[in-house]
């Protein structure tokens, strides 16, 4: 998101303006297909929606495995990952302040450790045993 600055007959106005972001999640998760379809119908054009099975994974994206463990969100040159991803998808929706709570401080602290352990419990129902080389449950720029 970002910030549009105008002035119309002598006043300054800001307005919040959505920047393109990309929700990449797991098709193959009948909870994560369900929300998604739900999203989808209720999103904005500034996000799109990605089934991890159906995209070709790149150098600069995670791997398909952490992809599968957490939803991402692609923001410019930015991953948001898991709890935050999901907070962040649905500010493109009319909806998004009533998901905002669960950014707050002491919230946070309690979402995140039940997000990461639905989320490696639900990757572990689907595709076995998470390979231990791979990262778990981080933001990160890409370079």
């Amino acid at each position: 998101m970002g910030v549009e600055r105008s002035t119309i007959l002598g006043h300054t106005t800001a307005a919040t303006v959505m920047t393109k972001e990309t929700l990449y999640y797991d098709g193959a998760c009948p909870l994560c297909a369900r929300e998604m379809k739900h999203l989808a119908k209720l999103k904005r054009e500034s996000l799109d929606l990605v089934d991890i099975h159906g995209v070709e994974i790149t150098d600069e994206m995670p791997s398909k495995e952490e992809l599968l463990l957490n939803l991402h969100l692609k923001r410019g040159n930015e991953w948001v990952v898991g709890a935050d991803a999901n907070v962040a998808a649905w500010q493109h929706t009319r909806f998004g302040a009533l998901w905002a709570w669960l950014r707050w401080p002491v919230i946070k602290q309690l979402v995140d450790p039940v997000y990461a352990f639905w989320a490696k419990r639900r990757y572990e129902g689907l595709y076995g045993e998470f390979p231990s080389d791979a990262k778990t449950f981080e933001s990160q720029d890409t370079k």
